[in-house]
């Protein structure tokens, strides 16, 4: 039985993500209040590795958004699961711009980041894509190499 289930997950590892997907990272909130921008403050993106993203948030006009509440949720639509950690918002950056610390991927694949903003505007969401390559693995094996 254990060697079907260790099958069926090695498997399940290789879903596809869909065709199609908006990899962009920056983009407009669901109703339109915000625009979000994300990027990693490190690359590449190493699996297992817990590192942090910068957010900028602007009105739907340009201007920067100071003093939102911004909850970060997420994981790996195929598969189920959110994040291995809690990621959030430790700190307001200014000028619009937050930093997200805690973030890790666990595994290649497609992942969904989702932001819920709270701000002067109102509220309102976004959720980003990010497709993790296998050759992220392979940076992480690189980097436990060279610390042993």
């Amino acid at each position: 039985m254990s060697l079907a289930f260790t099958a069926l997950a090695a498997l399940s590892a290789c879903v596809s993500p869909p065709s199609g997907l908006n990899l962009s990272l920056d983009r407009p909130t669901a109703n339109d209040r915000y625009r979000i921008a994300i990027h990693p403050l490190a690359e590449p993106i190493v699996i297992n590795r817990i590192h942090a993203w910068e957010i900028r948030l602007r009105t739907a006009s340009g201007e920067s958004v100071p003093g939102a509440r911004i909850i970060v949720g997420g994981g790996m639509p195929q598969h189920g699961h959110g994040f291995p950690t809690q990621p959030r918002v430790t700190k307001d950056l200014g000028n619009g711009r937050y930093l997200l610390e805690g973030m890790k991927f666990s595994m290649p694949g497609w992942w969904e980041i989702k932001l819920m903003v709270d701000a002067p505007s109102g509220a309102d969401e976004v959720k980003f894509n990010k497709i993790i390559a296998t050759g992220a693995a392979a940076s992480m094996a690189a980097a436990d190499a060279a610390q042993r």
